[in-house]
């Protein structure tokens, strides 16, 4: 069997590993599982860790569990905030789940025959049952109140680091948090969770109660927390988190986001959000080095988490529309983008409204770029441009005599002028 322990800590993925988890995967199937916040209907970048850490899970023989944190995400959890979440309706939730778990098939495998097929669990269907009565007497009992505030989470939110102190609805998150490893470990025999280096404390209260409850023994496993080489926070834009979801980040946003990232992330990056085995990555990193223009390490990282989390055929389309802005598209290239992702490439440049009867019955292209717009201070200037080849309409080049119809709108509304090499201007035909 496979070393998962090793697997994650070549690629830098390993925080804190209890003492005895290494040893127990190598012996036999284990079951483990990683929460999920159900309070979007889409995973972020954020998420990808985690399951990364699942799909190697996998991969190495044992089975993973995805824990959607149902009854949890109407609590909120304190670990690394200073603030309590916005809680949610089960019929929310509930289309949360199955959002997610379209998400998540893209990485582990739910459907097949194989004995580790990954399993999605909710822990609202034990806990909406239980009454305040029941947990305090049956889980509450075996955790002292001084063990919960030994814990970083609960010392930094009561000292009052960066909020108001802590409700006691979050203090008794560690408890149900801990309540669903004991569930889990009775019903599919798992003795493992995973998260991030800030859920320590909460993955240990867990197998505390698995010790005290049921007699068992289970184990804790964490990843450091991703940044990024500036110190800025992964994930995050001024357009805020990238999400998995075509619909709030488009693929070829989502592609950008990857390829445009330092060379010392990109490093990083590629060991944590790709299975490329580690001879692939060091021959890459070798190339990269001889060539550092090329990005060699980012174009491979795009390529790989584009296609996983989109497809082959979203990755191919994003990389033709980022080769319009260097030049290389074509007019046949600009046809074949949607709205979307024409408007994120071309985010930012000078735009014009017209009407769109100008375009019915043709307008010179003179009329067009200095008179309905001001893309030229002049008809002269333009004319000159012009005869220096330094004028395009969606990639085509015209002269002072090219008519301009509404045929050739993009999407049915827009119009891609080019002045020099360089200066872009949308055209919006309303």
């Amino acid at each position: 069997m496979k070393n998962f322990v090793e697997e994650l800590r070549w690629r830098g993925m390993i925080h804190d590993v209890m003492p005895g988890t290494e040893e127990m995967l190598q012996k036999e199937m284990v079951t483990a599982y990683v929460g999920i916040d159900p309070t979007a209907d889409s995973l972020h970048i954020g998420h990808l860790v985690s399951l990364m850490m699942l799909r190697h899970l996998q991969h190495c023989g044992h089975r993973p569990i995805v824990l959607v944190g149902g009854a949890t995400g109407m609590i909120g959890d304190p670990s690394g905030k200073s603030q309590e979440r916005n809680l949610l309706d089960e019929p929310t939730l509930r289309h949360n789940q199955e959002c997610l778990k379209a998400q998540i098939a893209h990485f582990l495998d739910f459907d097949s025959e194989i004995p580790n097929r990954a399993i999605m669990a909710n822990n609202y269907d034990w806990m909406k049952e239980f009454s305040f009565l029941n947990f305090i007497r049956d889980v509450g009992k075996h955790i002292t109140v001084n063990y919960m505030m030994a814990k970083d989470s609960v010392k930094k939110r009561i000292n009052g680091e960066g909020g108001e102190g802590m409700s006691f609805t979050e203090f008794t998150y560690q408890l149900v948090q801990g309540y669903d490893f004991l569930q889990l470990y009775r019903t599919h025999s798992c003795r493992l969770q995973m998260g991030g280096s800030d859920q320590w404390g909460n993955i240990t209260t867990g197998t505390e109660l698995i010790r005290r409850i049921a007699g068992g023994e289970a184990y804790a496993l964490t990843c450091p927390l991703i940044t990024k080489a500036d110190g800025g926070k992964f994930g995050k834009t001024e357009q805020g988190n990238i999400w998995l979801d075509p619909e709030r980040t488009s693929p070829y946003q989502f592609y950008q986001f990857w390829i445009n990232v330092s060379d010392t992330d990109a490093s990083k990056y590629i060991r944590i959000f790709t299975t490329r085995s580690k001879e692939e990555i060091e021959t890459l990193e070798a190339e990269h080095a001889q060539a550092p223009h090329l990005r060699v390490l980012q174009k491979a990282l795009a390529h790989d988490i584009t296609c996983e989390v989109h497809s082959e055929a979203d990755y191919n389309a994003a990389v033709e529309a980022s080769e319009i802005l260097f030049g290389k598209g074509t007019t046949e290239t600009l046809h074949r983008l949607d709205e979307k992702t024409l408007l994120s490439v071309f985010d930012g440049v000078p735009r014009f409204d017209i009407a769109k009867e100008v375009l019915e019955n043709g307008c010179n292209v003179l009329d067009l770029l200095a008179g309905f717009t001001s893309i030229f201070p002049s008809k002269g200037e333009a004319r000159r441009t012009m005869k220096d080849g330094g004028v395009m309409i969606n990639r085509e080049k015209v002269t002072e005599d090219t008519m301009i119809h509404s045929t050739r709108l993009l999407n049915g509304r827009y119009l891609l002028a080019q002045r020099g090499k360089k200066n872009y201007y949308l055209i919006i035909a309303g």
